[in-house]
């Protein structure tokens, strides 16, 4: 063993940059070479990689984003891109390929492994849906953001007393808005895991009121269906290459009817891309350092085919195929979280 690739795929986030300095830290210890390639596995499709050097990699763990880029770029999406990719990862001369993204990056990288590609993964999602581990890389410096944020949307919200609705990251998962309107204070969190009913909205934004508190502070997932038509709203109907449309425009849609049943001055903002971006978190950092010395292990010991996750403060491998193809949703025993600063009159008997 004595060459090894890296490369990130699907969306950027904090962290990343703090796991490549772990891969490579624990590659030198080793006596391996690392690889760092471009812009995920399009980079891949054309060859492009570069070997890293103690000064590519100093002090970028607490960097947002990848030193080396990404892409959405799906190499399962035709044979022959699959065969290109292997034949270069071959002239590469890479002994091991360690792929750190999301479901749709692991799942290409279980195609690959099953290829005959020695490939290690690492779990990077802000959204926090990939099932057996517990935290994904990114997460909690996206919850500090979303947490800011919400920070920010209460004093301009009580200024004006008006209902402002903060639209957030996650797709069909709700664990983003849940913890981040938690953090943030949100009156009411609204999730895909549990159904939203318009009414009690309504009653608590008119009962916040009527006590006194003019303003309410929803947190509302993008993935959420509209209550009125079952629906989940599309930014466009244009597909990735791995099939997804863009999730967005809820917020708006929640806006308008709330407003029209409740007769309330209502606002909406869409946190959007600042929820990916940034320094990470000391979390984080640390996080991608173990992750990074974890999966290098992986390498050593001829463990392919696996994945490294949290659980609870270890790290350990699973199988990648009980990783990718399901998404971890926010379990029903959580949902009672989200009410929990509506602000209802709570009864203490003596």
């Amino acid at each position: 063993m004595r060459r090894v690739g890296i490369l990130t795929g699907g969306g950027d986030c904090p962290g990343l940059n703090a796991v490549i300095q772990g891969v490579f830290v624990r590659a030198c210890q080793y006596g391996y070479e690392v690889y760092g390639v471009e812009d995920g596995y399009k980079g891949l499709l054309y060859g492009k990689a570069r070997k890293l050097t103690p000064k590519d990699i100093e002090d970028i763990y607490w960097l947002g984003g990848t030193i080396l880029g990404t892409s959405r770029k799906n190499p399962a999406k035709s044979q022959e891109e699959l065969k290109t990719i292997i034949e270069n990862v071959k002239k590469l001369r890479l002994d091991a390929l360690i792929t750190i993204g999301g479901d749709d990056t692991l799942g290409a990288a279980k195609k690959l492994y099953d290829m005959g590609i020695p490939v290690v993964g690492v779990p990077k999602t802000i959204d926090n849906d990939l099932p057996l581990t517990d935290y994904s890389i990114g997460f909690w410096t996206a919850i500090e953001t979303i947490a800011d944020a919400l920070g920010k949307l209460h004093t301009t919200a009580r200024s004006h007393k008006r209902v402002m609705i903060a639209e957030i990251m996650g797709r069909y998962a709700g664990w983003l808005t849940l913890m981040g309107g938690l953090a943030g204070g949100a009156h009411i969190i609204l999730i895909p895991e549990k159904p939203v009913d318009i009414d009690e909205v309504c009653r608590i934004i008119k009962q916040r009121r009527e006590r006194g508190e003019p303003y309410t502070l929803i947190a509302v997932a993008e993935g959420v269906m509209v209550p009125t038509t079952g629906e989940i709203v599309t930014a466009s109907t244009e597909k990735d290459e791995f099939g997804h449309v863009r999730l967005g425009g809820v917020s708006k849609v929640l806006e308008e009817e709330i407003k029209k049943r409740t007769g309330e001055e209502v606002r909406s903002v869409v946190l959007g891309h600042i929820q990916r971006g940034g320094i990470p978190s000391a979390y984080d950092r640390v996080l991608g350092i173990r992750l990074g010395f974890k999966a290098v292990d992986l390498v050593k010991e001829q463990k392919f085919g696996y994945v490294v996750v949290v659980k609870g403060v270890d790290i350990i491998p699973v199988k990648i195929d009980e990783v990718v193809g399901t998404i971890r949703k926010v379990p029903s025993e959580l949902h009672e979280f989200t009410d929990v600063f509506t602000g209802l009159t709570v009864n203490h008997k003596s």
